[in-house]
């Protein structure tokens, strides 16, 4: 394998359940050989089919796909700009897929290669959203009855969804919503699950930005009583010097970073103690090798791991998060999308969900691979969705 290097560099566009996906495809000189990573940015995912296509796919041929390191290093400075949203997610697909093809010739699972295991599976959770508290508690039973045990509980959705609206003439288009109307709703919600399914299940909540970082620290400490695993995103990326105050203010929990792109942005609050859970998208920081260096970054600092796991992660992205979570330390939580039939036709080798634990498969490499002919049939659609264009009762544009 000494003579191996890399032939061919193919991206696969492909929407199984209507959500973009973006998927790069290494093969090698060794026939038969390939690997498979994940590059989602659904919103933008053109732009990352074109940075591989056009750019890193001549950066990367006749190169040996074994030098993983080197590759990631010299392709993140390729541009001389870097650490933007759609570079790093074209270089995860890359990394990802490399990770996959040296698993692959060793014969092992990723995981044996970072470490080997911490523990059999990891613990997920999932989302249990709801017109009212009494639909949301519904859901949160059935989610139970599935042996799930940590659950993440919206009424709306994000921001909430039904507040009556206070609003000018004339208003724009957009994804309405109340801060105010959301906030005084959400200790609510839990009073009523906490007082309807007790306290031997552990329950989440994602602000999603969707508040100003004063609100979003009273709301953190109204959430005290009810014991929160975790409060995901109380602020946004250019509110990080908020965090200071915030955990002055409240012991609520806090889970941070799926719209982290820099390393300048989880670095503080990590040394600084600010968060307890770091949630970045794995695609959105470069791939597996920074992410398991971010790991190690965080168990120094008792941070745990909560990786970003909705439904713009492809099922390749899904499993690398899991090679990561059950050979690290200081995991904490995987947040679950679930792969419904058609997904799992396209993408063979899904991991699978088991009593509230997603387990690995032992196939080596990432375990998973790709139907071409399948994921044909999924067209993408290059429309935005309507979430991405909130908007508060007056119309002004705010953080989606």
């Amino acid at each position: 394998m000494s003579n191996l290097t890399i032939r061919d560099v193919n991206v696969i566009l492909t929407a199984p359940e209507g959500i973009n996906l973006v998927v790069v495809k290494i093969e090698t000189s060794e026939p038969g050989l390939y690997g498979l990573g994940c590059a989602t940015f659904t919103q933008r995912y053109l732009a990352v089919a074109t940075a591989i296509e056009q750019y890193l796919k001549p950066f990367l041929i006749g190169k040996d796909p074994h030098r993983i390191e080197d590759i990631w290093q010299s392709a993140m400075v390729s541009s001389y700009w870097r650490n933007g949203p759609v570079l790093n997610n074209a270089l995860s697909g890359v990394d990802m897929a490399l990770w996959d093809i040296k698993g692959k010739s060793a014969g092992l699972p990723v995981y044996q290669l970072l470490g080997g295991k911490c523990r059999e599976a990891a613990a997920v959770y999932r989302h249990a959203d709801g017109r009212d508290e009494h639909e949301v508690e519904d859901n949160v039973r059935k989610y139970m009855e599935q042996g799930i045990h940590y659950i993440r509980c919206q009424m709306g959705g994000y921001g909430g969804r039904g507040h009556q609206l206070r609003q000018p003439e004339n208003p724009l288009p957009g994804a309405y919503f109340d801060p105010n109307a959301y906030a005084r709703s959400v200790p609510r919600l839990f009073g009523h699950v906490r007082n309807a399914v007790g306290w031997e299940v552990e329950l989440l909540h994602d602000i999603h930005e969707r508040l100003v970082p004063i609100e979003a620290i009273r709301l953190a400490k109204q959430l005290e009583p009810y014991r929160l695993f975790f409060l995901e995103d109380p602020l946004a990326p250019e509110q990080l010097d908020w965090f200071e105050t915030m955990r002055g203010q409240t012991a609520t929990p806090i889970a941070m970073g799926e719209l982290f792109t820099h390393p300048r942005e989880w670095t503080p609050l990590i040394a600084g103690r600010l968060i307890d859970f770091i949630r970045c998208h794995i695609s959105a920081i470069g791939g597996l090798t920074p992410a398991k260096k971010l790991a190690s970054l965080c168990e120094a600092f008792s941070v745990r791991t909560a990786w970003h796991g909705p439904g713009d992660v492809s099922p390749v992205g899904h499993a690398a998060n899991l090679h990561l979570d059950v050979s690290s330390i200081n995991f904490g939580i995987q947040e679950w999308y679930g792969f419904s039939e058609r997904i799992q036709e396209v993408f063979p080798g899904c991991p699978q969900l088991r009593n509230g634990f997603a387990y690995p498969n032992d196939k080596p490499g990432l375990g998973i691979d790709l139907d071409e002919k399948k994921a044909a049939d999924y067209p993408c659609d290059n429309r935005l969705p309507a979430w991405t264009l909130a908007r508060t009762p007056d119309g002004t544009s705010v953080r989606p």
